[in-house]
C-alpha cells in the first residue's frame, strides 16, 4: 500500500460500480482482442506458426509462450508422472518407513533428476552443491554470496554452453538444465546463510575420542546430505516455489499430517480448471504472438491494446497458478507449509504488492537472504536505498540480466523509491493532519485509489516490458502516454482506479479476518 491508513469501507453501490466496470472492460477489452486475432490470425500464422487447437474445435492456439510452451511439454512427456510418482513414494515412506522418509524422497529426487538430466547433469548439480558448501564452512556469508554468483556466472559463458549442449538429444534439456542450476542456486544461498548464522543447525553427533580431521570430514558429508535432501526435493526442484531450508528442515523432520481425499482432489481439480483457462486464453487471443511484432502493436485499437496488456499479464499470472498450484499441493500433501499462491495482478496497485504477492516465496527469500542483511530500512533511507536496489540488480542478474530485464528492473526500483517517498510525504505530520481534517475518511480512501492508478500503470508497464521486451514497452509508452494522453491514458486511469478499489476493499477483507483468525487460534490453545 502507497501509505498506510486504515482503509474504511465504501457504500455497497458503489463497490458494486467498481466490480462491474473492473469485469466489463476486462471482458471488453479481450473480445477487442480476440476479434483482432482472428482478423490477423492468417499472417499471423505465417510469422509464428499457429498449432491446430485441441481445447476449442476450430480454434488455432498460439505457442510463442516460450516458458508455458516448455513446461507443458515436460510435464506430458515425463514432469507430472514423475510428480505422481513422488506423490505414491512419499505417502508409501510415511506410512511405512516414517524414519526414513527424506532418505527415500531425496534418493527419489536424485533418480529423477537423472532420468531427465542424465548423469552429466546430475555430476553438475552436485558440483555446484558441493563447491557452495565448501565455501560455508568458512562461515562467512560476504563468499558465500561471492561463489555463488561466480557459480552463476558460469552460465553464460559460451564454452561451457556449447559443451553441455552436446550432452543432450534436445536444446529442451539443456534448457531444464539451466533452469535446475538457476533455482538450486537460491536453495545453496539459503543453505550456507542458514549455516553462516547458526553453525549447529545440521550436524552429527561429536565423537569425542575422534581425530578433529574425521569430524569435519563427517560433518560436511551429513551436511552434504542435507543439501542435497533440500535441492533434490523434486516437487520444487526444476521451477520453485522457493522454500527456505530453515522451514523445509523443521517440517520435514516432523511427522506428515493427515490430508482428507477430497481436500487434495479439490485442489488437483483446481489447478486443472487453471490450466484450461490459461489454454483457453491462448486459443482465443494470440496475445504473444501479436506482442512479438511491432507492426501489429501500432495498429491495435485502444480497447484492444489495453486488452493486449491485460492478457499478457493475466496470461502469466494463471500460468504460475498452474506451476505453483501443482508444486504447492505436493508440498502440503508431504507435511510442508508452501508459500501462498501468487494474487491476481488486476488487483496489484503498488509495486510493493507486487513483489509481496504474487512470488512470496521469492520476495521472503530475497528479505532473508538480502534485503535485512545489507540493512534494510533499519540503517537509514540511504541504506534502504542501496538494500532495495541490490536486491533488484540480483533479480535481474540471476533471470539472466539481459536488456529488457536492466530496465525492468531499474522500472521497479524506482517505482518501490517513488511509493515510499509519497507516503513519506502523505504522512508527514502537517499534511496528514491536514488530510484528515479536512477529507473523510472515505474520501482519503478514494484519494489512495487515486494515486494508485498512476502506481499501477506504471506498475503494468514494467510487466510488459518483463514480459513482452523493450520494444512492448517503448510502443505503449507512445500510444498511452506521449500521443493519447488524453483519449487513451485517461479512460485507462479511470479503470486502473477500479481495479485498485477492488484490490483495497479484497485487503481491507482479509486485515479484518486476519485478526479474528488469530483470536480464535489463541482462544483455542
Amino acid at each position: 500500500m502507497l501509505v498506510k491508513m486504515e482503509v474504511v469501507e465504501l457504500p455497497h453501490w458503489e463497490m458494486a460500480v467498481y466490480w462491474f466496470l473492473s469485469f466489463a472492460s476486462h471482458l471488453y477489452s479481450f473480445y477487442q482482442l480476440h476479434l483482432f486475432s482472428k482478423e490477423h490470425e492468417e499472417s499471423l500464422h505465417k510469422e509464428v506458426q499457429l498449432e491446430k487447437g485441441f481445447l476449442i474445435w476450430g480454434f488455432r492456439k498460439d505457442p510463442t509462450d516460450f516458458e508455458w510452451s516448455f513446461w507443458s511439454e515436460w510435464a506430458w512427456q515425463s514432469l507430472l508422472w514423475s510428480l505422481i510418482g513422488h506423490a505414491v513414494v512419499s505417502r508409501l515412506s510415511s506410512v511405512y518407513l516414517p524414519q526414513c522418509r527424506k532418505a527415500i524422497l531425496t534418493l527419489y529426487g536424485v533418480l529423477a533428476a537423472w532420468w531427465l538430466l542424465g548423469w552429466r547433469g546430475v555430476a553438475v548439480l552436485m558440483l555446484h552443491l558441493s563447491v557452495s558448501l565448501a565455501v560455508a564452512q568458512l562461515h562467512c556469508p560476504a563468499l558465500c554470496w561471492g561463489c555463488t554468483l561466480l557459480l552463476l556466472s558460469t552460465l553464460h559463458i559460451t564454452s561451457l554452453q556449447e559443451i553441455q549442449r552436446h550432452w543432450f538429444d534436445s536444446e529442451e534439456r539443456y534448457y531444464l538444465l539451466l533452469f535446475s542450476i538457476a533455482v538450486c542456486a537460491l536453495r545453496c544461498i539459503s543453505f550456507s546463510l542458514e549455516l553462516c548464522w547458526n553453525p549447529f543447525l545440521v550436524g552429527g553427533p561429536s565423537h569425542p575420542g575422534s581425530s578433529p580431521q574425521f569430524r569435519n570430514i563427517k560433518m560436511f558429508i551429513i551436511q552434504l546430505y542435507h543439501l542435497t535432501a533440500y535441492s533434490f526435493y523434486h516437487p520444487l526442484f526444476y521451477n520453485g516455489p522457493i522454500i527456505s531450508y530453515k522451514d523445509f528442515s523443521q517440517k520435514m523432520e516432523q511427522p506428515v499430517w493427515k490430508v482428507s481425499s477430497a481436500w487434495a482432489l479439490g485442489r488437483a481439480l483446481r489447478v486443472c480448471v487453471w490450466w484450461c483457462l490459461a489454454e483457453i486464453m491462448i486459443h482465443l487471443m494470440y496475445m504473444h504472438a501479436i506482442q512479438n511484432n511491432e507492426t501489429y502493436l501500432n495498429i491495435l485499437s485502444p480497447w484492444a491494446l489495453g486488452g493486449l496488456a491485460l492478457a499478457v499479464v493475466q496470461f502469466f499470472y494463471v500460468k504460475y497458478l498452474v506451476l505453483f498450484g501443482a508444486a504447492s499441493l505436493l508440498v502440503t500433501l508431504d507435511g510442508l507449509e508452501a508459500p501462498p499462491l501468487p494474487r491476481c495482478v488486476s488487483i496489484m496497485y503498488s509495486f510493493q504488492g507486487m513483489w509481496r504477492h504474487f512470488d512470496v516465496g521469492l520476495y521472503r527469500w530475497l528479505v532473508r537472504y538480502l534485503y535485512i542483511p545489507l540493512g534494510g530500512s533499519h540503517r537509514g533511507p540511504f541504506q534502504k536505498l542501496v538494500s532495495m536496489a541490490l536486491a533488484f540488480s540480483f533479480v535481474c542478474f540471476w533471470h539472466g540480466c539481459h536488456d529488457y530485464l536492466q530496465w525492468w528492473a531499474l522500472l521497479n526500483w524506482a517505482g518501490v523509491v517513488v511509493e515510499n517517498a509519497v507516503a513519506l510525504f502523505l504522512s508527514s505530520p502537517p499534511l496528514r493532519h491536514t488530510i484528515v481534517c479536512i477529507l473523510s475518511p472515505r474520501m482519503q480512501r478514494r484519494g489512495l485509489a487515486f494515486i494508485s492508478a498512476f502506481s499501477t500503470a506504471m506498475l503494468i508497464l514494467s510487466n510488459l516490458v518483463f514480459l513482452g521486451g523493450i520494444h512492448v514497452g517503448r510502443v505503449y509508452w507512445k500510444r498511452v502516454f506521449a500521443q493519447g494522453w488524453s483519449t487513451i491514458a485517461l479512460p485507462m486511469l479511470g479503470f486502473l482506479y477500479c481495479f485498485a478499489q477492488v484490490g483495497l476493499d479484497l485487503d481491507r477483507k482479509q486485515s479484518r479476518r486476519a485478526p479474528s483468525a488469530s483470536s480464535s487460534s489463541s482462544a483455542a490453545s
